[in-house]
């Protein structure tokens, strides 16, 4: 089988994940390829150990580069300190705002608070980014490379973290409200309840995305190991809970040569688990790619195994 329906005209948002180690990277990689020859695409990395620039052998970082002896295939190694950097630097006014008028800080206090970092901002900051790029339009294919299953699960419950954050905003300014309107009998919308609506559409935009099966596509990868397959069955599970139904699942360094003793014994030993993703998965489309004798490295090789990814022809990898 191959890799069905990513050239749907309103298919936005591809998002691969899974294990450490399975291949995510030259599997997301492989795929930007693919549809960057019908599509103008962008390429995102939200691993904070971003392995993009290694896997294309092109520095990439937090800019939006063109990929080299590419059409269409522009990409970015999103950086959540750099991002959330940027986010305080836009909206420093309305961020001290909201501290001066719901807090007993002062001026010293508060300046402090807003250099510190934020626990679990990362993936909203990530997240946010992605749907920035969305909405600016300036693409029309978004494929994410993420970091293993724990940091795909946060970045896909982000929306919830960022509308936890934003509620208790909220709570703060009511209170800001209710003094004012006692005071002064009412109460002028300002610069801070725009920023904090802003934001819960933010969220909004969010669920509504990956939740949108046209819009959106989550492709798991796996390996045929057993830690790989308890993994994966965990991570599709929690996807589940957020509304989140793969349709597809990857399986990666499947030995398809018996043309040595090795082979022969990797094969056979990778057979009983290929017969379990078949039936722990058997909803899903499932796409198996062989292993390469190599590392998948270069525009070359990522080619190869972007033909084996879409059934197209491909070499014999292995003899």
């Amino acid at each position: 089988m191959a890799l069905t329906g990513l050239e749907n005209n309103n298919l936005q948002l591809l998002i691969f994940g899974g294990k450490g180690g399975v291949g995510k990277t030259s599997c997301a990689v492989a795929t930007a390829l693919e549809l960057s020859e019908n599509f103008k695409t962008l390429l995102i990395s939200t691993d904070p150990a971003h392995s993009v620039s290694d896997c294309i052998e092109q520095q990439i970082g937090f800019k939006v580069v063109k990929v080299e002896d590419t059409a269409n295939l522009s990409a970015i190694e999103v950086v959540a300190d750099e991002a959330l950097s940027k986010f305080k630097t836009e909206h420093h006014s309305e961020l001290k705002k909201l501290l001066v008028t719901s807090t007993n800080f002062d001026n010293e206090d508060i300046d402090e608070m807003l250099t510190l970092s934020i626990p679990g901002i990362d993936e909203i900051m990530s997240f946010k980014t992605i749907i920035d790029f969305i909405e600016e339009g300036q693409y029309d294919k978004y494929v994410v490379d993420t970091a293993p299953t724990g940091h795909v699960l946060r970045l896909i419950s982000s929306p919830k973290l960022l509308d936890a954050w934003i509620k208790v905003a909220s709570k703060m300014r009511w209170k800001y409200r209710y003094m004012i309107t006692s005071f002064s009998g009412s109460y002028q919308v300002d610069e801070v309840d725009t920023f904090l609506l802003s934001l819960k559409k933010t969220v909004k935009r969010i669920e509504n995305i990956l939740r949108d099966n046209t819009k959106c596509e989550f492709i798991p990868v796996c390996i045929p190991e057993a830690m790989a397959i308890s993994e994966t069955g965990r991570l599709l599970a929690d996807l589940g809970i957020s509304g989140i139904i793969p349709r597809q699942i990857i399986v990666n360094n499947v030995m398809v040569s018996d043309g040595c003793d090795f082979c022969k014994s990797r094969k056979a030993g990778q057979l009983k688990y290929i017969q379990q993703i078949s039936e722990t998965f058997s909803i899903l489309n499932k796409v198996e790619v062989p292993v390469f004798p190599e590392e998948i490295k270069g525009l070359g090789s990522l080619n190869q195994l972007r033909r084996s990814l879409f059934g197209l022809k491909v070499e014999r990898l292995i003899s």
